[in-house]
C-alpha cells in the first residue's frame, strides 16, 4: 500500500511540476499583453468555457438555455444568471461535464486524500474550499487546469526572479499555509516540490517554533503566508529568533491591517505583496507595497457588483464579486458568487481589472442600528506587541476576545479600547469579554485560524 501511494504521489508531483513548467513561459509572456489581446482571449476563452458547460453538463445546459456560444461577446456576460455555492453543491452531480464525476466520488477521494494526495481517476485534481466559513466546495479540475491557476500565483514572481537569474532549483518559496493537500495552499506545498517553482511548507497549524525552524533550515529567499501567520513571524525577525534574508514577502488569504503591514516591513526589509487566492480560480497582486491588487484576467473574469447584481462604479465597495473562471471546463463557474467586497480602480495598462480587497460582505459584525467592520475591533489588538494572534467572536452585545499572549499585557485597557470603539461605531452599551488563551483553533484542512468570527456564522 505504501509503494501504490507513494507512486500516486509522484505521479501527482511529476505531472503537475510538468504542466507549470510548461506552461510558466506563456503565463510570463501574458503579463504584457496590452487590453486588446487579453479582450480577445477573454471573449475566445468565454465561448470555449459555454460550449463545453452547455453539450456536457445538464446543469448549465438549463441555466443557460439560449445562449449561443459561437457569437457570444463579452459585453453579453451579464445577462447570464448567477451561479452560488449553495446552488453549485446541491447540483454538484448534473454541475460537472464529465458524467462520472458524482459528489459521493468526490468526497470518497477527498476522504483519502487529506494526507495521501493522488489524482482522482487519473486526471483530475479535488480540491475543497470553505469549510470554516461553514459553507463547503468542492472543487474539480484536470492537471492542466490546475497548472494555469499555480501559473497565475506565482508567474509574477518568476518572472522578476528570472529577470536577475534564476537559480537552478528554481524559484523557492517558503509557504505558512494549509496543512492538508485538500485545500489549495496545502497541495502546491505537497506538489511543487521541483523547478521550475519549489515550495518549503511550514503548515501554519505548526508550533511558531518548529515554523521558524523550518524557515531558518531551507534559507527561502521568498516568504508567502497567512496574514496572520506573517505578522507573528516579523516578531519572530525582530527579536532574532528567524533570520531571514528575504527579497520579497507576500501575504495571502487574509486581510493585513496597516500596522501589521509596516511591522512585516520593517522586520524583513522589504515590502508587503498583497496576494488574493480563491479555490475558485481568482488571482490578484498588488506591487511590493500597494494595496490595489491586478487580477489576472486572462484566467478569471470578476465583476464587482452590488447586493443587486448591478456593477459598481470606481471606488465604490461591492457587496460581491461574480467570478467566470476560464481554464476549468471540467466543472464550469459561470458568474460564481464570491462575498468578497472588492473597491474597483479601473483597469491596468493590459486591461486587467484593478482593485483594493476590503474583506468579505458576510464578515461584518451587524448589530442593531449599526454594522461594524471588524478591523474597528481588532485595531487595539493588532497595535499591541505582546499579541501574537488574536480572535474575536461577535455577541449580541458586543465581542468575544480569545488571544495568544507573549508577555505581559494590559487586556483591561485593551479591551476598554475595543468598546469606545464600538461606542463610536453606533453600539449603546458594548460588552467586551477576554481570554488568554495557548493556541486558537484552527481549521482542519486549511491551518487557518478565522480572526472576526460573526454572529451569522455561528447561528448559520
Amino acid at each position: 500500500m505504501t509503494t501504490a501511494m507513494t507512486t500516486d504521489l509522484e505521479l501527482l508531483k511529476t505531472r503537475v511540476s510538468g504542466a507549470v513548467g510548461r506552461q510558466m513561459p506563456e503565463h510570463i509572456a501574458r503579463l504584457g499583453w496590452d487590453a486588446g489581446r487579453l479582450a480577445a482571449c477573454q471573449r475566445d476563452r468565454l465561448r470555449a468555457l459555454l460550449a463545453r458547460a452547455i453539450a456536457g453538463s445538464p446543469f448549465h445546459a438549463g441555466r443557460l438555455r439560449g445562449v449561443d456560444p459561437d457569437r457570444f461577446e463579452l459585453a453579453d456576460l451579464a445577462r447570464l444568471p448567477v451561479m452560488t455555492k449553495a446552488g453549485m453543491m446541491e447540483n454538484f452531480d448534473a454541475a460537472t461535464t464529465d458524467r462520472r464525476l458524482t459528489r459521493n466520488l468526490v468526497e470518497r477521494h477527498l476522504a483519502g486524500a487529506v494526507t495521501d494526495p493522488s489524482l482522482l481517476l487519473g486526471d483530475y485534481v479535488v480540491l475543497v474550499s470553505g469549510g470554516s466559513s461553514g459553507q463547503r466546495g468542492l472543487f474539480v479540475q484536470t492537471v492542466d487546469a490546475y497548472a494555469e491557476f499555480a501559473a497565475s500565483v506565482t508567474r509574477r514572481a518568476m518572472a522578476a526572479a528570472a529577470a536577475t537569474g534564476l537559480p537552478p532549483e528554481g524559484l523557492v518559496i517558503g509557504m505558512v499555509g494549509a496543512g492538508s493537500p485538500v485545500h489549495s495552499s496545502g497541495l502546491a506545498s505537497v506538489t511543487a516540490t521541483r523547478p521550475p517553482v519549489r515550495l518549503v511548507p511550514a503548515p501554519a497549524s505548526l508550533p511558531v517554533a518548529e515554523i521558524v525552524r523550518r524557515l531558518n533550515a531551507a534559507q527561502p529567499p521568498h516568504l508567502l503566508a497567512y496574514a496572520g501567520k506573517l505578522a507573528e513571524l516579523a516578531a519572530e525577525q525582530r527579536d532574532g529568533r528567524l533570520k531571514l534574508n528575504l527579497r520579497s514577502v507576500t501575504s495571502m488569504s487574509e486581510a493585513i491591517s496597516p500596522a501589521e503591514r509596516a511591522a512585516v516591513t520593517k522586520a524583513f526589509g522589504v515590502p508587503v505583496i498583497d496576494l488574493f487566492v480563491s479555490t475558485e480560480g481568482l488571482v490578484g497582486h498588488s506591487e511590493p507595497g500597494g494595496t490595489v491588487l491586478t487580477f489576472a484576467g486572462d484566467t478569471c473574469i470578476a465583476e464587482c457588483t452590488d447586493d443587486e447584481g448591478r456593477p459598481v462604479r470606481d471606488g465604490e465597495a461591492s457587496s460581491k464579486v461574480l467570478v467566470t473562471n476560464l481554464h476549468n471546463l471540467t466543472q464550469p463557474i459561470i458568474r460564481y458568487e464570491l462575498t468578497d467586497r472588492f473597491t474597483p480602480a479601473g483597469t491596468s495598462a493590459g486591461g486587467a481589472l484593478r482593485a483594493s480587497v476590503e474583506g468579505r460582505s458576510d464578515d461584518l459584525f451587524r448589530y442593531a442600528g449599526a454594522s461594524v467592520h471588524p478591523f474597528v475591533i481588532g485595531a487595539p489588538l493588532l497595535q499591541a506587541p505582546a499579541v501574537r494572534e488574536f480572535q474575536v467572536r461577535q455577541t449580541e452585545l458586543g465581542a468575544d476576545i480569545a488571544a495568544v499572549i507573549d508577555g505581559d499585557f494590559d487586556h483591561a485597557a485593551v479591551t476598554a479600547e475595543v468598546e469606545r470603539s464600538l461606542r463610536q461605531a453606533g453600539l449603546a452599551r458594548p460588552r467586551v469579554g477576554f481570554r488568554r488563551v495557548g493556541a486558537l483553533d484552527r481549521d482542519p484542512m486549511t491551518s487557518k485560524a478565522r480572526r472576526f468570527i460573526p454572529l451569522s456564522a455561528r447561528i448559520r
